[in-house]
Order: C-alpha cells, then sequence, then structure tokens
C-alpha cells in the first residue's frame, strides 16, 4: 500500500499529532486550523489593498465606520471604538494618524463640550470610496474562489457558529 502524502499542511500537523498522540482525537484541528490560516491569508490578501490607499487595517476600518454613519459622516470616539471594536486608547492614536493625513477631523460636540466629534474631510471621503470600491472588488475575487452555493453554505453555517460563540456560557479557552 502506497503512504499516501496529506494534501495541506494542517493533514500534515494532523497526521503527526495522531502518530504522536493516537490517545487524543485531533479532528478539531481539521475545521479550526484551516480556519485559523485561511483568516490569516485573507488578512493579507485585504491589507493589500488598504496598503494601496495608505491606509492600515484598522484606519481603514475606522474610515468605513464613519462613511457608513452617513451624512455628515461624524461620530464620537467611543462610537468609533465600539464600530470597530478596539480600545478608545488604540481609537485615539488611528484618528490622530488619520487626522495628520487630513482625511479626519476633530471637534467638540454641540451636544457636550468635554466630547468630541471625528469627521470625515473631503479627501478623507473621496479616499474612503475609492478603497471601498476596492475592497468590495477584492472579497468578490477572493469569495470567487467558491461556488455560489458553497459561499451561501458557508455564511450560514459560520453565522450559526458566530452566534452560538457570542451566547452567554460558550467556550472560553476550555
Amino acid at each position: 500500500m502506497e503512504d499516501r502524502q496529506p494534501r495541506d499542511r494542517v493533514a500534515r500537523i494532523q497526521a503527526d499529532w495522531r502518530r504522536e498522540r493516537p490517545d487524543l482525537d485531533v479532528t478539531p484541528q481539521g475545521v479550526i486550523g484551516r480556519l485559523h490560516r485561511l483568516a490569516g491569508r485573507l488578512t493579507e490578501e485585504l491589507c493589500l489593498v488598504y496598503g494601496r490607499y495608505g491606509l492600515s487595517e484598522g484606519e481603514f476600518d475606522v474610515l468605513c465606520a464613519l462613511r457608513r454613519a452617513g451624512e455628515p459622516y461624524e461620530r464620537a470616539p467611543g462610537e468609533l471604538a465600539a464600530h470597530t471594536m478596539v480600545t478608545t486608547g488604540a481609537m485615539t492614536k488611528r484618528i490622530d494618524r488619520l487626522e495628520r493625513a487630513g482625511l479626519v477631523t476633530r471637534r467638540r460636540s454641540d451636544d457636550d463640550q468635554r466630547g468630541r466629534i471625528v469627521a470625515l474631510t473631503g479627501p478623507g471621503l473621496e479616499l474612503i470610496d475609492r478603497a471601498f470600491t476596492d475592497h468590495i472588488g477584492n472579497e468578490h475575487q477572493l469569495l470567487g474562489l467558491l461556488t455560489r452555493t458553497e459561499a451561501e453554505t458557508l455564511e450560514t453555517l459560520l453565522t450559526t457558529w458566530l452566534s452560538r460563540m457570542d451566547q452567554p456560557g460558550a467556550p472560553r479557552g476550555g
């Protein structure tokens, strides 16, 4: 019988673990390992587009959050942090960089003089519209590696899994 080489890195790792630790069921690595590798590869591909516009992934997220807000394309820094899932400290650094680049402005809130509002500038709006157009084209190209049915099935499965992971009492690292 011919010893068949596993078809990808994750399968090779699983084969090694099955040999070394036959007492453990390593089948979850097939899904988790591939999702982890895929997430890394997707992030690389997405960041290539952001980089063409001189943006980091985080800066792109901030500009998108402002653009999604609709006219006048502004949000409070705390809102931006919530919409991008980062700390307010990390958000401040992103806003500082975007402000220096002339893509956003900061002003005092009309409602609360202690509060601040971050808004897209004209150049910021123009940049994020072009960058987001290319981003979506890139996502279509990446997802185009699957059939429409495969993509729909994957979206359903991932939505279900994420929903269950977000429920109280879901596993938190064993």
